[in-house]
């Protein structure tokens, strides 16, 4: 799979002030010229989304994301833009570009004003906000009289440009650092903030504006890489003709029990909607009538007899001898049920398959049962658990979704596997120690039955791709696009078959 370009790094405070310190000192363009880079962009886009004759609040603190904002209001006020600067704390002890950018500032004549925190001023005087109070580095609650002005900011019914990071969130967990500015707009200077993504960090942020700075791409680094069509689309997903069915290899379906063959019939059709050659589902045969009425174009190899509706330990060979009739690629677990016969069947076949797995819901419950998980060498698989199915996987909980984060990454590494993290975000943990997270609203699939689409989706994807990182991302944006397509309403919610 080809790296995803620079733009979608999401990186970590401490990454962001690496690469800015390397910048100066190795590369040679020193700190204000990066600063002046950064604010310049700033200012071009709220040029673009304000009225030209518009009265800008500029709040700032003492380090460098008020030097940003020092930027911004310099050329905005050279465009005929108000501009009001109030320093929180003070001027004493800034940083020494933010000194020399407000010292600039002072030598032009145009309308610009500064505020005294201490002297009451109304908010209701001005057309937007520019949050320039804390940038990465912010590690400890919010304190006062910070904490006043943010509530004052998210009471102003202004729109709110973030330099940087939302003050008060936590560049790299997205925690709330005790109150945090609710922006309309961040403008992510340099790189994307892992922060944005993670728990609260999303709905804080608003619309997230990169302004790239010129950091060598030597230099760069990532904690996690955002998913997107923009460069995911790029991709070599060309296919070739297939001469029949098989060519292409078979996609197997283990799933389904009694009373849980819809996970099984909603992972069937969902696979075979993006057009694999052919997908053959192996059942109890006491379930086959349902699946004769269900999945009409899906070939069924009924196991065991008219009496059996769950698998056991007795289907092992039988089970084993149709995986190995063609080439191909297996989904095990939706609907498979946790009986301890099944479970047991379940760890059978993960142990003895000599091919590439997508494991989901009750099989990855039967993996976690065993003391060693010891994958076949020849075998890639692909683990796909949703928030209570990773917790009893790793056998501890999970904080919040930087742990989930960080632990997704770690384990996929340490097994040599990939683990799709369903939730919000959507956590892809590869073989290799990368990170991937999806950048949009995945809260709407938090229904019964959109775990079970998924799985489908990865496992055709990996059928077509060979490719269990290609697979997974390809998956989940072919979710979002149908799920962003669907004109749905309250009345009308989003069902998992709406993304077949």
């Amino acid at each position: 799979m080809h790296t995803a370009p620079f733009p979608y790094y999401l990186c970590s405070a401490e990454q962001c002030r690496r690469m800015d310190d390397r910048t100066i000192k190795e590369f040679g363009i020193d700190g204000f010229t990066l600063m002046e880079i950064a604010g310049t962009k700033a200012a071009d886009f709220i040029y673009s989304e304000t009225n030209p004759d518009a009265h800008g609040l500029f709040l700032c603190g003492k380090g460098n994301n008020a030097g940003d904002a020092l930027v911004v209001a310099r050329i905005l006020s050279e465009q005929n833009y108000s501009v009001s600067i109030c320093f929180v704390d003070g001027t004493s002890s800034l940083t020494a570009d933010t000194k020399k950018n407000l010292e600039l500032l002072k030598k032009l004549s145009g309308n610009i004003h500064f505020l005294d925190w201490a002297t009451p001023f109304s908010f209701s005087e001005y057309d937007f906000i520019v949050d320039g109070l804390f940038g990465t580095g912010l590690n400890s609650d919010v304190r006062a009289p910070f904490d006043e002005v943010i509530q004052s900011i998210n009471n102003s019914d202004k729109p709110v440009f973030s330099l940087d990071l939302p003050s008060g969130l936590h560049s790299d967990t997205g925690r709330i650092m005790g109150v945090v500015v609710q922006a309309n707009f961040t403008l992510s200077f340099g790189a994307l903030k892992a922060g944005y993504y993670l728990n609260d960090g999303f709905d804080i942020s608003g619309d997230i504006i990169l302004c790239e700075l010129p950091v060598p791409n030597h230099i760069r680094e990532k904690a996690a890489i955002l998913i997107d069509e923009e460069w995911v689309d790029k991709l070599d997903k060309q296919e070739k003709q297939r001469a029949h069915k098989y060519d292409g290899g078979v996609l197997y379906v283990i799933a389904g029990s009694e009373g849980l063959t819809g996970a099984a019939i909603l992972a069937c059709k969902s696979a075979w909607a993006t057009g694999i050659g052919a997908l053959v589902l192996i059942t109890p045969k006491g379930l086959l009538n349902i699946y004769e009425e269900h999945l009409i174009q899906i070939i069924k190899k009924p196991i065991g007899t008219d009496k059996d509706v769950i698998f056991s330990e007795n289907h092992l060979q039988q089970v084993l001898t149709v995986l190995n009739e063609k080439p191909g690629k297996l989904l095990i677990g939706p609907g498979i049920g946790r009986n301890p016969e099944t479970i047991a069947f379940t760890q059978q076949i993960l142990s003895n398959f000599q091919g590439d797995v997508v494991i989901d819901a009750d099989a990855i419950f039967a993996l976690s049962k065993l003391k060693d998980i010891k994958k076949p060498t020849v075998s890639n698989w692909i683990l796909t658990p949703h928030p209570g199915e990773l917790k009893t996987l790793l056998g501890f909980d999970i904080s919040d979704d930087f742990d989930r984060l960080l632990q997704v990454t770690k384990y996929a590494k340490k097994l040599s596997v990939t683990i799709l993290s369903k939730g919000f975000p959507g956590i892809l943990g590869t073989n290799s120690g990368n990170a991937y997270l999806t950048g949009y609203d995945t809260r709407v699939f938090s229904r019964a039955g959109f775990g079970d689409v998924l799985a489908g989706k990865v496992s055709a994807y990996f059928l077509k791709t060979n490719d269990g990182n290609n697979a997974s991302i390809n998956a989940l944006l072919d979710g979002k696009h149908k799920a962003f397509s669907y004109p749905h309403t309250d009345k009308n919610q989003l069902e998992p078959t709406d993304l077949i």
